[in-house]
């Protein structure tokens, strides 16, 4: 569990790391050629240490030491993905595209079972179908087959980053072209592409609505380092919205979070660029506004449990509405546990905010919303116990030292 007590005005320096949903895709790219990888500013995350627990068992060899990831890839594989990983990590999923590229077949476990119509992973499947790949599914998993993946034009219904990404990484070894329209344009898409890339793939259009494939016969092992990670950095900027102060968070990039930048300025956060680190500074108290969440460049929902968490202390009444995921709500009755004032309305919050939060025993739900429960206690007269703290460790890396050393009074 994660104590924090109010804590007054924040101040210092903070280094984000590595952005967790892009390392986690690069080693799953590490799949589709032999050879050794290097990775560099690779967080130390559970996260982490579960996508390297799936490759070791898959034949792989990982070494994690410091910020430095080395992947020993061999010419054969055991290519599935079993219930007790993908359990813990719905990431793992996106082996499946690498797996199908380099060997034409692959095993994944499906969290809940058999019955995977009407989960996301609907998308990945009928994606990587399109390539040619056909899937059967029995005892809990989803077996694929393609004995050689054929380029195609791929329309999906909906920006998926996941399975853009498994597109990505099993067209590169197809034959021919691979069009991939109505493709997710974060930033990890376009850190993944150049990862392929570097691998000896042709990937262009990453980052835009449109990505072309040209297939390739072989890649090689690569060394790459992994854009930082927006989501924490937008904890940090949050912590500082929440608490005062002044902070300087380093290796943030300000062109990852422009909508969100723009919405914590229009709340009074001032957030100024310098290059590779972000300057921010809070008045006394934000203002409230409406934020809605979209796909990239949009507002981003893993954003939002941070954002309420503003709100809930604003001045005003701010409405935020989720537009990406349904029912991705859980956390507010704890918030409102902390004496928030919060109504949710179908996919709409309505966020009245309060002068002061009042410190309680809350759950963490999942990552974003443990860090958000964290943060908002920065606010809160008393004590907050933040128990299933180990959601929050799955994604970031010693978020409670970084906030303790500017100054929260958090352990």
């Amino acid at each position: 569990m994660i104590r924090v007590r109010r804590s007054g005005p924040l101040s210092g320096s903070v280094q984000v790391s590595g952005a967790k949903n892009s390392a986690l895709k690069l080693m799953a790219a590490a799949v589709l050629a032999p050879g050794r990888f290097t990775l560099h500013n690779v967080p130390r995350i559970v996260d982490v240490a579960l996508m390297a627990d799936l490759l070791e068992g898959m034949g792989a060899k990982v070494a994690h030491v410091d910020d430095v990831l080395t992947i020993d890839v061999p010419d054969q594989m055991v290519p599935e993905a079993p219930y007790e990983l993908v359990e813990r990590m719905r990431a793992s999923i996106v082996v499946l595209g690498p797996l199908l590229a380099r060997f034409g077949e692959a095993r994944v476990s499906v969290p809940g079972g058999d019955d995977f119509g009407h989960r996301p992973i609907d998308m990945h499947l009928r994606a990587l179908e399109e390539l040619g790949a056909t899937f059967t599914a029995s005892h809990g998993y989803i077996e694929g087959r393609a004995e050689r993946l054929l380029g195609a034009r791929v329309i999906l219904e909906y920006p998926s980053v996941g399975a853009t990404e498994n597109l990505m990484m099993a067209a590169v070894l197809a034959k021919g072209t691979t069009v991939i329209d109505n493709a997710a344009r974060e930033p990890e898409i376009a850190d993944l592409a150049t990862f392929l890339n570097l691998m000896g793939a042709d990937v262009e259009g990453a980052g835009g609505s449109t990505i072309t494939v040209e297939g390739v016969e072989r890649l090689r092992a690569v060394t790459h380092t992994v854009v930082p990670d927006r989501i924490e950095a937008a904890t940090y900027l949050a912590a500082v919205g929440m608490a005062g102060g002044e902070v300087r968070v380093h290796g943030a990039r300000a062109d990852h979070m422009e909508m969100l930048l723009e919405k914590l300025g229009s709340m009074g956060l001032r957030v100024d660029d310098g290059g590779d680190v972000l300057w921010a500074m809070a008045p006394e108290r934000l203002r409230s506004i409406d934020v809605s969440t979209l796909p990239y460049p949009g507002v981003a929902t893993d954003y939002k449990p941070l954002l309420v968490a503003l709100l809930s202390v604003a001045d005003g009444v701010g409405i935020l509405t989720e537009n990406v995921f349904a029912g991705r709500f859980k956390y507010v009755p704890e918030m409102v546990r902390m004496g928030a004032d919060i109504r949710v309305e179908g996919h709409h919050a309505v966020v009245r905010g309060v002068p002061v939060l009042s410190g309680a025993p809350v759950r963490a739900p999942d990552i974003r919303a443990g860090a958000a429960l964290v943060v908002a206690g920065l606010a809160a007269e008393g004590e907050t116990v933040v128990a299933n703290a180990h959601h929050v460790e799955r994604g970031y890396q010693d978020l409670v030292g970084n906030l303790s050393r500017l100054g929260a009074d958090v352990f």
